[in-house]
Order: structure tokens, then sequence, then C-alpha cells
């Protein structure tokens, strides 16, 4: 009950603010409220953050070709502005008023591809010049800022003066808007970084403005709210982390150019963000995908942490996060043994509570089955339990996501979940061994579901246990899979003996045997950086009844190394 009257609250509260949208959009429109973003006029962009962006060459070429695609929606224009066609969807326009464009553009670099960026910058100046929605939302806002001041420079090289002037009139506008509303933007990840903006804007200009001592407060103030003691974010994805810390990392390194002394709490939560990043770095040296976090690149992120001073080391349990690492050899498993974030924090959460993902050197083996930013079509199935490498009981998923108009105002929030688990860890002769247990589906059909994961002190063995342990007593049968989604670079094959063999892509193999109910190979698809791949997962199926379920598995590697 409580829930839904918090959700009811909520919802009523973003009904008044789309409400009185269109008169906060007039005001802020009007010349009296213009005025008050009038002040000294910066000239240049004097420090450049570095903000890591992969290089993806063919995307600048899909832009010089006209291929505007943003979370898998593409847009061809052929002739005409972009910024004249309609979006396919909220989330693409959000995306095209970001410049999300120049990052690849600049990347890519060459004549071409500065006429381009500087010709869509003209588009939008002339379309969008004063205040609108969403072009002029907070988040927006802020996130179109920090790819001008990251990428700006290449578009300024050989500029015209009077197209200068008219992009940085425009900056001083959006960056005095950005200083009165950054607070509006959505909770989460996106107020960090709206947050982040207006620290940069007084940074990054040269109007000598004090923008930066208010955008640091700010930032002070969601770096408490949203990164936890661990390190980890409260979203519980790594990738949110990952773009939070490059978010601190822009600012603590613009404020080192500038001579200033970074606040002791950016020092120290950057210092806790490092090592926590790296706890979520698979063999191969791109991200874990747990809720909603996607791979990310590599290179990137080694280039990021690479500007770490202290250098942290990960720890073995993130128990704010709600993580478990097992790592011994060349083989390293991170275990999710959290619980769903609550609200706003929760929209792109996932309901995969004891999945796993391992990797043996820079393979991936074990995985989740990945996130999209193509909400429409993917977002629900990627989101379910059964998308994970852990245990569904009926193929229901143990939490399921806001619909309907309730999704419209508050964002596809998870609902539910697990409200207890347990989880410790110990160490033997047989190598560390983590012990969970959840209750997501104590209120569905009265189970609980328990894991014991122990990987062997060379790596070379990971062995588990699941048990379904009913908690009240039922007539009625329920069907379980215990799911082990496998990458598809990953061959898999029945075993004459029973289980089945995995082949890698660099030749190693491990065998995988089972007890406790029926192996099957199927189907299943793994989204890693929005490319589609079709791959297969293991799946042991069976019913649950009164007695407890005992459902025994083992990887194991086979063969030298």
């Amino acid at each position: 009950m409580h829930l839904y009257v918090s959700l009811g609250l909520e919802a009523v509260a973003a009904l008044w603010c789309r409400a009185v949208a269109p008169l906060r959009a007039a005001w802020r429109r009007s010349g009296f409220y213009r005025l008050q973003l009038r002040g000294r006029m910066p000239d240049r962009i004097i420090i450049s953050p570095n903000i890591s962006s992969p290089r993806r060459l063919e995307d600048a070429d899909q832009l010089l070709r006209g291929r505007f695609r943003f979370n898998g929606e593409p847009v061809n224009v052929k002739e005409g502005s972009i910024f004249d066609k309609p979006p396919p969807s909220l989330a693409w326009a959000e995306a095209l008023h970001s410049f999300a464009w120049l990052p690849a553009l600049s990347i890519a670099g060459g004549e071409p591809a500065r006429i381009l960026a500087a010709n869509l910058i003209t588009q939008w100046l002339k379309r969008y010049g004063r205040y609108s929605e969403p072009a002029w939302r907070a988040d927006i806002l802020g996130q179109r800022l920090i790819n001008i001041f990251a990428h700006g420079r290449f578009v300024l090289t050989n500029s015209e003066v009077t197209w200068r002037s008219r992009l940085f009139v425009s900056l001083r506008e959006q960056s005095r808007m950005l200083a009165r509303i950054s607070k509006e933007a959505p909770d989460g990840l996106p107020r960090l970084e709206a947050a982040a903006a207006h620290a940069l804007s007084g940074l990054c200009l040269n109007d000598h403005s004090k923008r930066f001592s208010t955008g640091l407060e700010r930032l002070e103030t969601e770096l408490a709210r949203q990164i936890l003691s661990d390190g980890g974010h409260v979203s519980r994805s790594p990738e949110a982390l990952l773009r939070a810390y490059e978010l601190l990392a822009a600012v603590t390194d613009a404020l080192d150019v500038s001579n200033l002394v970074t606040p002791l709490p950016l020092r120290t939560a950057r210092d806790r963000m490092a090592p926590m990043l790296r706890f979520f770095r698979m063999g191969d040296g791109a991200l874990a995908m747990f809720n909603g976090g996607q791979e990310g690149d590599a290179k990137a992120i080694a280039t990021l942490l690479a500007r770490d001073e202290v250098r942290g080391q990960p720890f073995a349990h993130a128990p704010d996060s709600g993580y478990q690492r097992l790592t011994a050899g060349r083989t390293l498993l991170v275990l999710d043994c959290g619980p769903p974030p609550s609200g706003a924090f929760s929209k792109t959460a996932h309901a995969g509570c004891l999945g796993f993902e391992f990797s043996t050197g820079n393979q991936r083996v074990v995985v989740n089955c990945g996130a999209s930013n193509d909400e429409r079509r993917w977002g629900g199935i990627l989101r379910a339990t059964a998308a994970h490498s852990t245990i569904t009981l009926a193929d229901r998923s143990m939490a399921r996501i806001l619909t309907g108009s309730l999704a419209a105002l508050l964002g596809p929030r998870l609902l539910g979940g697990p409200q207890s688990i347990e989880t410790d860890r110990v160490e033997s002769a047989s190598g560390w061994t983590v012990n969970a247990a959840h209750d997501g589906y104590l209120d569905m059909f009265g189970v609980v579901h328990e894991r014991r994961v122990t990987m062997s002190p060379n790596g070379k063995l990971i062995s588990g246990l699941d048990r379904l342990v009913r908690r009240r007593r039922s007539t009625e049968a329920t069907p379980f899979a215990a799911r082990f989604h496998i990458h598809p670079d990953v061959r898999i094959s029945p075993s004459q003996g029973g289980g089945a063999l995995l082949k890698l892509a660099s030749g190693e193999g491990w065998r995988f045997q089972s007890s406790g109910g029926e192996l099957t190979i199927d189907k299943s698809v793994y989204l890693a950086n929005e490319s589609v791949r079709r791959t297969e997962q293991l799946v042991i199926g069976g019913v649950v009844r009164n007695e407890p379920v005992e459902i025994g598995w083992v990887f194991e590697r086979i063969g030298g190394g």
C-alpha cells in the first residue's frame, strides 16, 4: 500500500509539472527573463574536458551520409534540416538536442565532418535559440554543454567571427540557464550530469564566472546522494558508474588545469569509484552487464582509469552495491546479490538477482542477455529474470516493470522483487564460496531461491548448487528453469557422457555438467553496445513441489592451460 501511495504522490507532482510546462516555457522565453541571462560574454573554450568516447568512424560516416541513428532508431535526411524532421520518439529527440552526434564527428575529424557539425549547430541555433522543451530541459541542456565543451574546439577551428559570436552568445545563455534549473533534471544520473555541466560551464568558458563554485556544491550534493560507500552508483548499474566517474574525472581534471583546489568530497568520491569500476571489469576489460548497463568500450575504460593516481584495487565484496566478485587464475566471476534500487533509480534496473557473469582470460563465457537503449523493442524482455543467468519460476519475472500512464509520468521503474537477500563469503581448501538467498518469488509461489557458488583456487573449476525451498505448502507443482546464457563467441555441443562442451574462440575448452533437472540447449540473444547477436543458453528444467529441490552444476576447464 505504501508503494502505491508513494507512486500516486509522485504522479501528482509529475502531472503538475507537465501542466505548468507551457507557462514555464513562455516565461523563460520572455524578453524579461532573457535579460537575466546576460552578462560578460565568453569568446573561447579555455578547457576541453577529457570525455572518453569510443572511436567508431562508422558513426561519423553514417552522419555524413545523412543517417541519424539514436537509440536504435534511424532517420534519413536527403534534403532540409534534421531538426525539421519528425522525431520517431522522445528519446531520439533528446539525443539529437543533446548533440550526441558531435563526439563522432569530432573524433573522425576532417573538413567534411567539421562543416557538417558547424551546419548542424547553425540549424539548431536558428530553431532553438530560445527556451523550449525538451531542447532546453535541464538534463538535455547539460549533456549538450558537455559535448560542446569536450568537442567544440573541433568546430571552432577556422570558423567565421559572426558564427562564433552567435554560438558564444547562446553558450552564455545556456550556461546561465543551467545554473538556474540544474536541480530540475530527472533524479539519478541525469541530475548528476546537469550538476557536472553546471560546474564545467564555469571552468570551460572564459567569462570569469563563479558558476563553477555553485556547480561544485550541487555536484557534491548529488555525489553524496548517488555514490554509495563502496563506490558504486545507487542505480546498481556498472555503466551508470562509468558515466558518473567520467564526469567527476572531467571536473576534477579541469580544476587541476585551472590551478584550483579540488574539494575533498570530490576527491574521496573519485577514489572510491575507481576501484568499484575495476570491480566490474571482466577479463576483456569491458564491464559486466547488470541493471541496464552495457559493456562500454574497453580501451576507453582503460584510458579513463589510467588517469587514476591512487590506483585502488577492487574489493572482493561490494556490500552497499550488492555484488560479489570471485577471481582465481585467469577466471573472474561477478554475482548479483542485491535488491532492485528504489524509486527513480530503478528505471533501468533488471530483475536478475543471483545472476552472474564469468570470463576466462579475455573471453566471456556465461553472461546475461545485456541491455539496450531501444526501450520499446527490448526493454521489458532484457530486464526480465529469464534474460539473466539465474533461476526463473513458471516463466515469471521476480519483479515487474511499471507500465501505462504511470510509466509515462514516472518512467519504466522496476517494482517488487527481492526484499530480503542473505549473503556470506567463506574461504576453504576448495576455494572461495559465496552463499546467497533471495525471496523474490516468496509472494508469488512461496519459494526462496538459495545459490552457492565456489571457485577453485586455480580458477579451473566453478561449482554451484541452487536450492528451491517452499516456505508454504502448495498442491500445485511450480516449473523452474536454471539458465546459463552463453556468450556468442562460445560454441556449445552436447557431451556424450551427459552435460555439454563449451569451446572458446581461443581454443580453450570447458565442460558443463548438472544434476537435479533435465539439461537442454536453447536459443538466446546477446546485446552489447546495441549490437544484437544470436547465441545459446544452457537450461536445467524441472518442477518444485513441497520438498526442497537441489540443482547442482559445474563448469570445469578441460585440457592444458
